[in-house]
């Protein structure tokens, strides 16, 4: 996999920003989660999850990998439902 699989048009401003930062996060293993996650959910997420998927993506990498690939526990303070769809679609994710 190269990159996204989706178009961008038809995104409004944020969300493209939002897809192009989720393939472009410096480790690759974060890239294909994030990417495919993004391609897959950008358009169809609320307000309220786009503020969500935000805020996790400043998230270091480092940090971030081993709570999504369950290696660590998710902080109280960043378990949100966006996190449990990032979760979700990692377990069903064919490359």
């Amino acid at each position: 996999m190269t990159g996204t699989q989706r178009s961008s048009e038809g995104l409004d401003a944020r969300r493209r920003k939002l897809l192009f930062r989720s393939w472009h996060r410096g480790m690759r293993e974060m890239d294909l989660i994030l990417g495919s996650f993004a391609d897959a959910e950008i358009g169809a997420l609320t307000g309220d999850e786009i503020d969500q998927y935000e805020r996790l993506l400043e998230i270091p990498d480092t940090d971030f990998l081993p709570m999504v690939t369950g290696e660590h526990p998710v902080p109280p303070d960043i378990d949100c439902a966006v996190l449990r769809k990032i979760m979700a679609s990692r377990r069903t994710m064919t490359f």
